[in-house]
Protein backbone atom coordinates (compact mmCIF):
# COMPACT_ATOMS: atom_id res chain seq x y z
CA UNK A 1 0.00 0.00 0.00
CA UNK A 2 1.38 3.41 -0.97
CA UNK A 3 1.79 5.98 1.74
CA UNK A 4 -0.10 9.20 1.31
CA UNK A 5 2.09 12.28 0.95
CA UNK A 6 2.81 14.07 4.21
CA UNK A 7 1.42 17.57 4.46
CA UNK A 8 3.94 20.37 4.92
CA UNK A 9 4.09 21.36 8.57
CA UNK A 10 4.44 25.03 7.62
CA UNK A 11 3.62 26.99 4.48
CA UNK A 12 4.50 30.58 3.58
CA UNK A 13 2.22 33.02 1.80
CA UNK A 14 3.69 34.89 -1.15
CA UNK A 15 4.10 38.01 1.03
CA UNK A 16 5.91 36.07 3.77
CA UNK A 17 8.18 34.29 1.29
CA UNK A 18 9.12 37.58 -0.38
CA UNK A 19 9.98 39.22 2.94
CA UNK A 20 11.89 36.17 4.22
CA UNK A 21 13.98 36.07 1.03
CA UNK A 22 14.81 39.79 1.44
CA UNK A 23 15.84 39.36 5.07
CA UNK A 24 17.83 36.20 4.42
CA UNK A 25 19.72 37.85 1.59
CA UNK A 26 20.58 40.80 3.86
CA UNK A 27 21.73 38.44 6.66
CA UNK A 28 23.46 35.96 4.37
CA UNK A 29 21.54 33.10 6.01
CA UNK A 30 20.64 29.89 4.23
CA UNK A 31 17.62 28.63 6.18
CA UNK A 32 14.61 29.97 8.02
CA UNK A 33 14.11 28.26 11.39
CA UNK A 34 10.52 28.14 12.64
CA UNK A 35 9.36 26.67 15.93
CA UNK A 36 7.63 27.13 19.25
CA UNK A 37 8.91 27.56 22.78
CA UNK A 38 7.32 27.53 26.21
CA UNK A 39 6.58 31.01 27.47
CA UNK A 40 4.13 33.83 27.86
CA UNK A 41 0.86 33.89 29.73
CA UNK A 42 -0.91 31.55 27.26
CA UNK A 43 1.81 28.89 27.40
CA UNK A 44 3.74 28.97 24.10
CA UNK A 45 5.33 31.44 21.72
CA UNK A 46 6.15 31.17 18.03
CA UNK A 47 9.81 31.67 17.16
CA UNK A 48 11.54 32.50 13.89
CA UNK A 49 15.28 32.70 13.38
CA UNK A 50 18.01 32.09 10.81
CA UNK A 51 20.04 28.93 10.50
CA UNK A 52 23.23 28.14 8.65
CA UNK A 53 22.35 24.45 8.41
CA UNK A 54 19.65 22.04 9.65
CA UNK A 55 20.30 20.21 12.91
CA UNK A 56 20.21 16.41 13.01
CA UNK A 57 16.50 15.88 13.76
CA UNK A 58 15.10 18.97 12.04
CA UNK A 59 12.28 18.65 9.54
CA UNK A 60 13.32 20.39 6.30
CA UNK A 61 10.58 21.90 4.12
CA UNK A 62 10.84 23.76 0.82
CA UNK A 63 8.00 26.21 0.25
CA UNK A 64 7.64 29.18 -2.03
CA UNK A 65 11.39 29.32 -2.72
CA UNK A 66 12.39 29.26 0.96
CA UNK A 67 14.02 26.38 2.83
CA UNK A 68 12.45 26.09 6.28
CA UNK A 69 13.86 24.02 9.14
CA UNK A 70 11.63 22.99 12.02
CA UNK A 71 12.75 21.44 15.30
CA UNK A 72 11.33 17.90 15.48
CA UNK A 73 9.65 18.71 18.83
CA UNK A 74 7.68 21.57 17.20
CA UNK A 75 6.31 19.75 14.14
CA UNK A 76 3.07 18.49 15.72
CA UNK A 77 2.38 21.94 17.16
CA UNK A 78 2.87 23.62 13.77
CA UNK A 79 1.31 21.03 11.44
CA UNK A 80 -0.95 22.82 8.95
CA UNK A 81 0.27 26.33 9.85
CA UNK A 82 0.60 29.19 7.40
CA UNK A 83 2.96 32.10 7.97
CA UNK A 84 1.92 35.42 6.46
CA UNK A 85 3.53 38.86 6.43
CA UNK A 86 1.17 41.72 7.20
CA UNK A 87 1.79 45.39 6.53
CA UNK A 88 -0.61 47.95 8.02
CA UNK A 89 -0.22 51.65 8.80
CA UNK A 90 0.70 50.68 12.39
CA UNK A 91 2.93 47.62 11.97
CA UNK A 92 4.77 45.15 9.78
CA UNK A 93 4.97 41.63 11.15
CA UNK A 94 4.89 37.91 10.49
CA UNK A 95 1.62 36.25 11.51
CA UNK A 96 1.02 32.55 12.17
CA UNK A 97 -2.32 31.02 11.19
CA UNK A 98 -2.30 27.72 13.03
CA UNK A 99 -5.27 25.31 13.10
CA UNK A 100 -3.84 23.80 16.31
CA UNK A 101 -3.94 27.11 18.18
CA UNK A 102 -6.81 27.17 20.66
CA UNK A 103 -6.25 30.47 22.46
CA UNK A 104 -4.02 33.55 22.62
CA UNK A 105 -3.18 36.10 25.26
CA UNK A 106 -4.56 39.61 25.00
CA UNK A 107 -1.35 41.12 23.63
CA UNK A 108 -0.96 38.36 21.03
CA UNK A 109 2.58 37.43 22.07
CA UNK A 110 1.77 33.95 23.36
CA UNK A 111 -0.67 31.23 22.38
CA UNK A 112 -2.13 27.94 23.51
CA UNK A 113 -1.45 25.15 21.01
CA UNK A 114 -2.52 21.53 21.13
CA UNK A 115 -0.41 19.03 19.17
CA UNK A 116 -1.99 17.75 15.96
CA UNK A 117 -2.84 14.10 15.74
CA UNK A 118 -1.05 12.94 12.62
Amino acid sequence: MARRPRPKPVKLTDAAATRVKEIMQEKGAGYLRVGVKNGGCAGMEYVMDYAEAPETLDEVVEDNGVTIVIDAKAVLFLLGSEVDYEVTPLHEKFVFRNPNQTDACGCGESVTIIPATA
